[in-house]
């Protein structure tokens, strides 16, 4: 039985660029619209998608680069202390090893 999941943030930054597209297209079907207050609209809008875009590319740089600070920090760790992480491993295992058994 094996799920797999996606983070909350990547989700986030999914559904984010899925709402940017989806509103790029909008403005694409509305070009041939005329009209001061539908221009004025389309302007702003463009506007705040350019923003979001940028914003989820520097979120999107933020969690790939905090993800790797840590699997680095972990593997460091692990190389320096290598007793102490198959005690912890192992300490774990036999916790979520009782808990699956009372089941």
């Amino acid at each position: 039985m094996s799920t797999t999941t996606t983070p909350p943030k990547d989700k986030l930054v999914g559904d984010l660029k899925a709402i940017i597209a989806d509103a790029e297209e909008l403005l694409k079907l509305t070009a041939g619209q005329t009209g001061e207050k539908l221009g004025d609209v389309r302007g702003r809008m463009g506007e705040h998608l350019a923003a979001a875009k940028e914003r989820i590319s520097e979120a999107e740089a933020a969690i790939i680069d905090s993800g790797k600070k840590a699997a680095r920090a972990t593997d460091d760790y692990v190389h320096e202390h290598p007793w102490q992480s198959l005690g912890v491993a192992a300490g774990v295992a036999f916790l979520l090893g009782l808990l699956a058994g009372r089941r």
